[in-house]
């Protein structure tokens, strides 16, 4: 079964062709970027093939889709004979608030609540609901099906979820913590067991999904019971532009003395904020180490911040579940960066983690185990794969429908 997978922006649209029947083989994937700005951008990665890339001016998402689906069929750079050998298509749709625990086959009323969600994620959500209704139009009767970033923490119980403002904020509007990273926590988290051979859903398990974005999230038996984002993705960790957990007197009193209104502030945390803002530099974690290594002060100010905030979390997680067996680092950063991880894991040895260095620095970009045989926790870096895990998603709900 071919499933095409859609992950939608605001201006972009990230895309893979997988055959669910052969291994789950990878046919091609792509991007397409500057969708409504002038010279717009289709790279497209055929497996076994030629990248091709094409720059021309696509104004909308439908436009953007047609792309694809031309490149998926060339006869130069195409992957299959023709659309019709496209089965499924499974979208990544970032908030389900608290309607959706599960990923959904696509019908009416699920267009109608991800439409409901656009208020909790105003950048996201509508790019995504185009995707849906793009692919409707353009692949007739293909069945469809949403995969959400935040159903994976509607396990959440209550007390870890909610705020401490009142109540009715809840009630009338449904401010509590969501969570993001869903489909990725549990992806990593499952892998991670398989290889290490615990058992995921007897097993209490830290994931680290540390990239431009990140976030931690706590799996106790196969649930996450605590996530680092919260009502919105800038909670939690420091990240490449966005501050993390703050004190909010701070930025009532930013607001003030600097005359910000809500988008000054908004872009205050979510633009100039982070390992950037703290730096002056970058909100790449490679050029900081670069510069932290030639003396740049603020940068190696910057991954201290960085290093500390991601170690209360994993502390924090290990008290909230009584003890921890795993902790993973996945994403761009944890996967790659071997000096971040090192310098996170060996300040908690209080937990009973043997590092192993030599393990560490192999482990670049690969599914490895960094610690010592002896050690009472393991430690592991696991590579991610987000649009396998909407592709498993999609083809498990599309193959129900079918019986």
């Amino acid at each position: 079964m071919n499933i095409l997978v859609l992950n939608c922006g605001s201006s972009s649209i990230k895309y893979q062709l997988i055959d669910m029947c052969e291994n789950e083989k990878l046919l091609a994937k792509g991007f397409v970027e500057r969708i409504g700005i002038t010279d717009g951008i289709l790279t497209h990665r055929p497996t076994g093939k030629e990248r091709y890339e094409m720059v021309k001016d696509i104004p909308d998402h439908t436009v953007g889709f047609n792309l694809i689906l031309k490149a998926l069929v060339d006869p130069k750079h195409g992957v299959i004979g023709s659309l019709d050998e496209i089965k499924a298509v499974g979208h990544r749709v970032a908030h389900g608030g608290e309607f959706f625990t599960e990923s959904s086959l696509v019908d009416g009323r699920v267009k109608h609540e991800i439409e409901k969600c656009i208020e909790l994620a105003p950048l996201h959500n509508p790019a995504n609901l185009k995707g849906i209704i793009s692919m409707e139009n353009l692949l007739t009767g293909v069945p469809q099906v949403a995969v959400f970033d935040t159903s994976f923490h509607q396990s959440i119980p209550r007390h870890a979820f909610l705020y401490a403002i009142p109540y009715e904020y809840y009630e009338e509007h449904k401010i509590r913590k969501y969570g993001f990273h869903g489909t990725s926590h549990k992806f990593v988290a499952q892998k991670a067991c398989k290889l290490a051979g615990l058992d995921f859903e007897k097993s209490k398990i830290i994931t680290c999904h540390l990239g431009n974005g990140a976030s931690i999230a706590a799996i106790k038996n196969g649930k996450s019971i605590d996530t680092s984002m919260g009502f919105t993705p800038v909670d939690g960790l420091i990240m490449g532009t966005r501050c993390g957990s703050i004190d909010p007197g701070v930025l009532l009193y930013i607001a003030e003395r600097e005359n910000l209104n809500f988008k000054g502030i908004s872009d205050l945390i979510n633009k100039k904020s982070g390992v950037s803002g703290i730096s002056g530099l970058s909100s790449d974690m490679r050029d900081l180490e670069s510069a932290a290594a030639d003396g740049h002060e603020r940068a190696q100010l910057a991954l201290e911040m960085y290093d500390y905030r991601v170690k209360q979390f994993i502390g924090t997680y290990a008290a909230s579940m009584n003890g921890v067996d795993l902790i993973v680092f996945t994403g761009g950063i944890g996967e790659n960066d071997i000096s971040l991880r090192k310098n996170i894991i060996t300040e908690l040895t209080f937990l009973g983690i043997n590092f192993d260095d030599d393990a560490n620095n192999e482990a670049r970009g690969k599914d490895k185990l960094l610690t010592k045989p002896e050690s009472k926790v393991k430690v592991m870096a696991i590579t991610t794969n987000e649009e396998l895990v909407i592709a498993s998603d999609t083809a498990h709900i599309v193959n129900k429908i079918k019986k």
